[in-house]
Order: C-alpha cells, then sequence, then structure tokens
C-alpha cells in the first residue's frame, strides 16, 4: 500500500497545489454520504435539497477561477443513474456558478474506450492525487509524481473530456432516469 496522505490535503492543493488547471474523474457510483441528512431526505422526497451555496468549497473554487485557474471534472453516470448520482446533480449548478465545469460521460462509454475507475485529481499536469477507499469513504490520497504514471493520467484526462458532455446536456445522455 502506498503511503496516503489524509483526504483533507486536497484543500491544501486547492489553496497553494496548482497553479493553472485541476481536473478529476469521478467513476464511482456513490461517495461517502450521510444517507440519513435531512438534505439526502429532502432529495428523496423529490424536494430542493438546499445545500449551502456558500460552503467552504464553493468559496475557494470562486476564489481559485477568479484567478484564473480552470477546475474541471468528468463524472461517470449510469444509465439509469443511482440515487447517489441524481442527487449528485442537485449541486452541480452550484459548482458551475463557482466556476467550475462539470461534465458527464456514461459508464457504458467509459468501459469501451477502456478508461480505468480511478478516482484522481490531475493538477497543471504535473503530479496527480488518488483516491484510496473503503466502501464509500476515501482513507487517503496517493500522491503520484512519476513522470509516467502522470502521463496515463493526462490520457485518460483527455479521452474522458473529449467524450463527456456538459451539465446542460445531461438530459440527452441519460434520458432514462434525470
Amino acid at each position: 500500500m502506498p503511503e496516503l496522505l489524509n483526504s483533507g490535503e486536497i484543500d491544501r492543493f486547492f489553496r497553494v497545489g496548482f497553479e493553472h488547471t485541476a481536473w478529476r474523474l469521478e467513476p464511482r457510483r456513490a461517495y461517502q454520504v450521510d444517507y440519513e441528512s435531512e438534505p439526502y431526505q429532502r432529495f428523496l422526497r423529490g424536494e430542493d435539497p438546499a445545500r449551502d451555496p456558500d460552503r467552504p468549497w464553493l468559496a475557494n473554487m470562486r476564489k481559485q477561477t477568479s484567478l484564473g485557474k480552470r477546475v474541471e471534472r468528468v463524472r461517470l453516470i449510469d444509465d439509469p443513474p443511482t440515487a447517489y448520482q441524481r442527487y449528485g446533480l442537485t449541486g452541480v449548478p452550484a459548482a458551475l456558478e463557482a466556476g467550475e465545469d462539470v461534465r458527464y460521460l456514461p459508464r457504458s462509454r467509459a468501459g469501451q474506450l477502456g478508461l480505468p475507475l480511478e478516482d484522481f485529481w490531475l493538477f497543471d499536469s504535473r503530479y496527480a492525487a488518488r483516491f484510496h477507499y473503503e466502501g464509500d469513504r476515501a482513507i487517503g490520497l496517493e500522491v503520484v509524481e512519476d513522470p509516467v504514471r502522470v502521463l496515463a493520467y493526462c490520457q485518460i484526462r483527455d479521452a474522458a473530456w473529449h467524450y463527456a458532455v456538459p451539465y446542460a446536456r445531461i438530459g440527452e445522455l441519460v434520458p432514462s432516469g434525470v
């Protein structure tokens, strides 16, 4: 097992760890979520989950993107989407408003492309931070600086970004459950 950083270290990367671009592949069907939380329960009842538009992540994204930095994500999505994936869609407008570019790629297309299902951030095409999990809970980040591995992550990014569609077109992409 590689040495893992505390997942809280991702905040440091977003304050001082990149100069130009941060890109993430989110391949999991669900991430750690408090299924009993009021926002998630409101979502399950068909109500607006009422997420905080000023939460620290979004405030930092506004700051980073105002400095000219790009923050992009590709999320894999199932057809039909999982409940968690549908819940995740409710937070995208606030992320877009904060300057992130969030796109979606059908899981079946990712499989056709042979994309590995690694969850990682790629910073400035120079290093990566790969998440490790136990169940839905992130247990740490593996910082990857090996140029061969970083190049592989760049290739994954390029393929995923090419075929992903913007959030505004998600209904075209997955008409069966969004």
